[in-house]
C-alpha cells in the first residue's frame, strides 16, 4: 500500500526519467485502497460510536433507577447535566455508572483520581504518565461497552482491550487465554502477537510451564522481563520488554489469564494505580470467558462429548457430575452436569429438573458421613474406580422413602466423575414405586375378609390411624367409634350402602386419633362377593385430605383479609379524593385584576385508583404581581396527594418574600429533597408584573407553556432548569415575555397530552392546532381544548389560561 501511495511522487521526480503510467489496472488499486482505508476509518468511528451509545444507555438506566422516571426524561436530564457540566455526554456517563457500580473499574479510577502531583502542579500523575488525554473512568468504561458488544467473540474482546485500554499505557499486544480445570490453556484470543503466533499456541497441554500457566496455578499477577532465550515458554516469546499475567476469576474459580506485552521496561509503579486497571481488565476477560466454554474441536470439548454419548448408552442410571470449587480450589459440590436417558431418581422427579443443580441439592442426605459424597469425592481426588453391589442410599421426601440397596459405580474421567446406579427392578421395584406413591398422596389400602375377620393394610395406613406397629387394624364395622361425633351418622349410612345394599360407596369424614389429632379422611370401598352373590370381602382405599380441607379453611380466611383490605384501599382512595378536591377544586372563579384575567380547569382522573399529584395556583401577592404556577408530583394515592399539598403550600409562602421564580424554584428544590419523602416533581413558576405587563418564569423540567396571539399557537422554549428532587442543590433560569392584550398564555400538566403510544410531540402540535382556533370567552377557551381529546390516558389534567385586558 505504501509503495503505491508514492509512486505519483516517483512518476513527478525530476532525478530520472518520469514512470509511465501503467493504465487503468494502477489507477483501480490505488481507488480500491483509498476506499479501504476511508471505509476502516469509518467503521472505527462506528465501533466507538456503538462504545459511546452503551455507555450512554447505561447511565441512563442508572437516572431511571434513582430518579423513578421514564427513559425518555432520563435521557433528556443526562443530556441537561452534561450541558451544564460542560462536559462530553460519555465522560459524564462514565462517572454516574462508576459511582452506581462501585466495581473493580471504579475502583481502579478512584486510585488513579488519588495519586495527585505536588500541590500547585494541577495535574494528576495518571495526566503526567499516560500518553492520552481521556480520563481513566472513561477510557475503561468504554473498554467496558466494547466487551458488551464483543459478547462471547473473545477475539474481539482482545482487540478492544489492546485499542480501548492498554495502548494508552504503552502495551503494543495483549492475549486471553481460556484454563480448563486440567491445567490446558485454550487461546481464546489475541491482538498484537499475530495470526502465526496465534495458529502456534492454540493449545497449550497441561504441565509446559508457560507464564499463564504459572499465573493460574499461583493465583496471582506474574511480572517478568524478557531478555532472550530466559522467558519461559509464552506466546511471542524471544522479544525484548516486559510481560504482566493477570489470572481472571468469575465467581472465586479461575476462569483464565489476560497476558500483557509491553516493548520496554514496564512495572506496577510505572503508571498510577497499574495493577488495579489490569484487574479490571481481567476481571471483564472472565465474564466474557464464562459463558466461551471449550473450542469446537478442543480436547476439553471432545472429551465431554464422548461422556455424554458413553452415557446416552449405558443401560443403567448414569450421572455426570462436574466438581463446584470455593475461591482456594477446595471442592465445595458437584454439579449434576448430564443424564441419561434411562436416569430413574428414585424421589419420581423428572432427569431435566435435576440437571443443573448441585448434587447436594437434589440429594443432602448423601452428604452424611460414610456417604455417598465422600465416596464421589474420593475418586475424583484419587481416581480409583468405585463399585458396590449393596450402597445404602437415602433420598429426601416428605414423608422420606425408605433407604435403597443399589448397585453403584463411580469412575473418573478428566476432571469429571460418571456416577451409575442400578436400583432394585421387577416386582419389588414395583412394589417400592407403589409404596412410594401411596405416601405421597396418603393413599392407604384395605382388604377385609368378612367370612374370616382377617383385615389386610399397606403401611400407610397404621400410620393415618396413628397406631403402634403390631396393632390389630381396625374393622370396618367399628368405624364409627373412631369418626367425629358429628360425622358418625355419614359413616353408618356409608356402611349400610357398602355391606347391606353392597353398592360401592365413599365418604369424607373427621377422624379422631388415640393421640388426639384429629385427620380429615376419605375412604371409598367396594363389595365382593362370591359366584352366588353372597358377600364375602370388602376392598377399599383410605386417603388423608386434611392438608385439602386445612386449605379450604385458610382460603376463606384469606378472603375474607382480601375482602377487608379492599375496603381499605378503597376508603384510603375515598379519603385521597377527597383531599385532592378540597384543595383542586374542577372550576373557580376567574381572577382579575389589574389589567390580568386568569381562568383555570382542573379535571381529575375518573378511576379512583389513579388519584394523583397534579396541582395549580393563581393568587395575587402582596406587590400586587400574580403568582401563577402548574406542577406534577410523580406518584398517585394518598403519597402523591400529601406530596402536592406540601409544595403547593411551600411555594405559596415563599412567593411572599418577593424573589424571582428561579430563586423560588431552588428553594422549592430543598424542600423537595429535604423536607418531604423522595418526592420528585416538575413544574413551571411564573411571576406577573401588571405594571411592565411582563411574565418572568423558570421551568423545572415541566411541559412548556403555549402563547397563543393573533390566532397563532406556539410553544415557548423552556429555560434550563432538572425537576425538583433531582438533585441536591440545583439552579433554575428565569426568561421572560410581554403578554399583549388580547394573548393568551396556557399552562398544564402532560395529562391534556398525554398518549399511550408516547408520541408527545404529536400530540403537542395537535394541542397547537387546537389552541389556535379563536373562540368567543376565556372559560369557553378551556372548556373547548378539553374537549378536543388530545390524550388517550386517563390522568390528571390542570390548566391555566392567562389573557392581559
Amino acid at each position: 500500500m505504501a509503495e503505491q501511495q508514492h509512486e505519483p511522487e516517483r512518476q513527478r521526480s525530476p532525478s530520472g526519467p518520469a514512470a509511465p503510467p501503467t493504465g487503468r489496472g494502477e489507477t483501480g488499486v490505488a481507488g480500491l485502497a483509498a476506499t479501504v482505508h476511508r471505509l476502516s476509518a469509518e467503521n472505527r468511528a462506528l465501533r466507538q460510536e456503538s462504545e459511546a451509545r452503551v455507555l450512554v444507555e447505561l447511565a441512563q438506566g442508572v437516572l431511571v433507577e434513582r430518579l423513578k422516571c421514564a427513559p425518555a426524561e432520563a435521557a433528556r436530564q443526562l443530556r441537561r447535566l452534561a450541558s451544564d457540566a460542560r462536559t462530553a455526554l460519555p465522560e459524564l456517563a462514565a462517572d454516574i455508572v462508576g459511582e452506581a457500580a462501585s466495581d473493580t473499574i471504579a475502583c481502579a479510577a478512584a486510585e488513579v483520581h488519588a495519586a495527585q502531583t505536588p500541590a500547585g502542579t494541577g495535574r494528576t500523575a495518571e495526566e503526567a504518565a499516560e500518553p492520552q488525554s481521556q480520563g481513566t473512568a472513561l477510557r475503561l468504561r468504554t473498554t467496558e461497552a466494547a466487551a458488551i458488544l464483543a459478547g462471547d467473540d473473545t477475539r474481539a474482546l482482545a482487540r478492544a482491550l489492546l485499542d480501548r485500554a492498554l495502548r494508552p499505557l504503552g502495551a503494543t499486544a495483549a492475549a486471553v487465554w481460556s484454563a480448563a480445570p486440567d491445567g490446558s490453556l485454550t487461546l481464546a484470543g489475541e491482538a498484537g502477537f499475530g495470526p502465526a503466533e496465534a495458529a502456534r499456541w492454540r493449545y497449550v497441554p497441561p504441565g509446559v510451564g508457560t507464564l499463564a500457566q504459572r499465573a493460574v496455578t499461583e493465583g496471582r499477577t506474574l511480572w517478568t522481563a524478557e531478555s532472550g532465550g530466559s522467558l519461559p515458554p509464552t506466546l511471542g516469546g524471544g522479544t525484548s520488554g516486559t510481560r504482566a499475567v493477570v489470572p481472571a476469576r468469575d465467581g472465586g474459580q479461575r476462569v483464565g489469564v489476560l497476558e500483557i506485552h509491553w516493548p520496554g521496561p514496564t512495572g506496577p509503579g510505572t503508571y498510577p494505580a497499574l495493577p488495579r486497571q489490569l484487574d479490571a481488565l481481567a476481571q471483564l476477560c472472565a465474564l466474557s470467558l464464562s459463558g466461551h466454554g471449550a473450542e469446537p474441536g478442543s480436547p476439553a470439548d471432545a472429551t465431554a462429548g464422548c461422556l455424554v454419548a458413553l452415557l446416552d448408552g449405558v443401560l443403567d442410571s448414569a450421572a455426570l457430575l462436574r466438581p463446584l470449587r470455593d475461591r482456594d480450589g477446595r471442592i465445595t459440590d458437584f454439579v449434576i452436569e448430564h443424564t441419561n436417558a434411562r436416569f430413574t431418581d428414585p424421589a419420581g422427579r423428572p432427569p431435566s429438573s435435576l440437571t443443573g443443580l448441585p448434587l447436594l441439592e437434589a440429594y443432602p442426605l448423601f452428604a452424611a458421613d460414610g456417604g455417598l459424597f465422600e465416596r464421589i469425592e474420593r475418586v475424583h481426588d484419587t481416581g480409583t474406580p468405585y463399585r458396590d453391589q449393596s450402597t445404602v442410599l437415602t433420598f429426601p421426601g416428605s414423608p422420606a422413602p425408605p433407604p435403597m440397596v443399589a448397585a453403584v459405580g463411580l469412575a473418573r474421567f478428566g476432571d469429571v466423575v460418571l456416577l451409575s446406579w442400578r436400583l432394585p427392578d421387577g416386582d419389588a421395584r414395583r412394589a417400592d414405586l407403589l409404596q412410594h406413591a401411596q405416601r405421597v398422596s396418603g393413599i392407604g389400602a384395605f382388604e377385609e375378609n368378612l367370612t374370616t375377620g382377617e383385615i389386610t393394610w399397606t403401611e400407610p395406613l397404621s400410620t393415618l390411624y396413628g397406631l403402634p406397629p403390631g396393632t390389630s387394624p381396625v374393622a370396618l364395622h367399628r368405624l364409627p367409634g373412631h369418626a367425629h361425633p358429628d360425622d358418625a351418622g355419614a359413616v353408618r349410612r356409608f356402611l349400610r350402602t357398602v355391606l347391606h345394599q353392597r353398592e360401592e360407596s365413599a365418604v369424607t369424614f373427621r377422624l379422631r386419633r388415640a393421640d388426639g389429632v384429629v385427620r380429615h379422611l376419605r375412604v371409598v370401598a367396594e363389595p365382593v362377593c362370591d359366584a352366588s352373590g353372597l358377600l364375602v370381602a370388602v376392598r377399599g382405599a383410605y386417603q388423608d385430605i386434611s392438608r385439602l380441607s386445612w386449605t379450604e379453611v385458610a382460603l376463606a380466611a384469606t378472603q375474607d383479609r382480601l375482602a377487608s383490605a379492599e375496603e381499605q384501599a378503597a376508603e384510603r382512595r375515598r379519603l385521597a379524593r377527597q383531599l385532592q378536591r378540597a384543595i383542586m377544586p374542577p372550576t373557580v372563579q376567574p381572577v382579575s385584576r389589574a389589567g390580568l384575567r386568569v381562568a383555570v380547569r382542573y379535571r381529575p382522573a375518573e378511576e379512583d385508583q389513579r388519584v394523583g399529584g397534579d396541582w395549580y395556583d393563581a393568587v395575587v401577592l402582596p406587590d400586587d404581581r400574580v403568582l401563577l404556577t402548574v406542577g406534577d408530583i410523580a406518584g398517585h394515592g394518598i403519597a402523591g396527594a400529601t406530596g402536592m399539598v406540601v409544595l403547593r403550600n411551600a411555594l405559596r409562602g415563599l412567593a411572599i418574600t418577593g424573589a424571582g421564580p428561579g430563586r423560588l424554584l431552588s428553594w422549592l428544590n430543598t424542600v423537595a429533597c429535604c423536607l418531604t419523602e423522595q418526592v420528585t416533581a416538575t413544574v413551571v413558576c411564573g411571576l406577573f408584573d401588571p405594571v411592565a405587563r411582563t411574565l418572568c418564569w423558570a421551568n423545572a423540567g415541566h411541559m412548556p407553556p403555549v402563547l397563543v396571539g393573533r390566532e397563532k399557537a406556539e410553544a415557548l422554549t423552556p429555560p434550563d432548569g432538572v425537576l425538583l428532587g433531582a438533585v441536591d442543590d440545583a439552579a433554575y433560569e428565569e426568561t421572560q415575555h410581554e403578554l399583549r392584550p388580547q394573548d393568551i398564555l396556557l399552562m398544564y400538566t402532560d395529562g391534556l397530552i398525554e398518549r399511550r403510544d408516547g408520541n408527545i410531540d404529536q400530540a403537542l402540535r395537535t394541542l397547537l392546532t387546537a389552541a389556535g382556533r379563536a373562540v368567543d370567552g376565556l372559560e369557553d377557551y378551556l372548556d373547548h381544548l378539553l374537549s378536543c381529546d388530545i390524550a388517550d390516558t386517563d390522568d390528571d389534567i390542570c390548566l391555566i389560561a392567562v389573557q392581559p385586558t
